[in-house]
């Protein structure tokens, strides 16, 4: 594994030369995180914009992969590098998995996460959605456990969320996002790159070191080494 995160890393690395500039200020508490939606009205944004690492990450809601890294593997460790301002966090909500499983539950997620930025409080949630995913083939996020999770994120639900959820306000945000999602994958996969994919930088994390997004250790040595060389550039102009 080491030796694939030394390459992942010199690889990332050098292609962060020059994008960010300055050192970030560490958040307390993910309710300070500042979020925003991106100009191109489909990108997710969470953190300090002068972080010198920014991970851009593919997620469909219903996805267990994205589960596995968002609970168990670098998922915590890039929501910590997050908060102590290294890394700043895009996001990307695809929802495929209903056109393939069956259901609607992705679009559902998608269009309530959407909501939750509205409020602030798209970080918080989007925890608490992973932390609490269905299964894949039982299509469980429906109205009612997308509100009762809602319920765990302090100051979130209220008449403007609920409705938001109930009418699904937010479902041209969420065909423009999995037309971004697909966009993504390039002429080589034109249904996407799959999920999650993290891009560093500006660079996708190639396939063959993929594993760096379930070891939080190597994860975060890969992180630690982008910034390293990113600073260093910024110092040098």
């Amino acid at each position: 594994m080491r030796w694939a995160v030394v390459c992942a890393a010199g690889i990332l690395a050098l292609a962060a030369c020059g994008q960010r500039d300055g050192l970030a200020d560490p958040y307390r508490s993910v309710e300070e995180l500042p979020e925003e939606l991106g100009r191109d009205g489909t990108t997710v944004r969470v953190g300090d914009p002068h972080a010198p690492v920014t991970v851009h990450l593919y997620e469909d809601p219903r996805c267990p992969v994205c589960e596995e890294f968002e609970t168990t593997g670098a998922g915590p460790e890039l929501r910590r590098a997050t908060l102590e301002g290294t890394a700043r966090t895009e996001y990307t909500l695809a929802s495929f998995l209903d056109d393939r499983v069956g259901g609607s539950g992705s679009k559902k997620a998608v269009n309530a996460l959407r909501a939750a930025l509205e409020e602030d409080k798209f970080a918080e949630y989007h925890e608490v959605l992973y932390a609490n995913q269905p299964e894949e083939v039982v299509d469980g996020y429906t109205d009612a456990f997308l509100l009762e999770l809602a319920g765990q994120v302090e100051g979130l639900r209220g008449p403007e969320f609920d409705d938001a959820v109930r009418t699904m306000k937010y479902r041209d945000f969420v065909t423009a996002s999995q037309k971004a999602y697909e966009k993504a994958g390039g002429p080589s996969d034109p249904r996407g790159p799959g999920t999650p994919t993290a891009v560093v930088n500006g660079t996708m994390i190639p396939a063959e070191y993929n594993a760096v997004l379930w070891d939080g250790e190597a994860f975060t040595e890969m992180l630690e080494s982008v910034a390293r060389v990113t600073r260093w550039e910024a110092d040098r102009t």
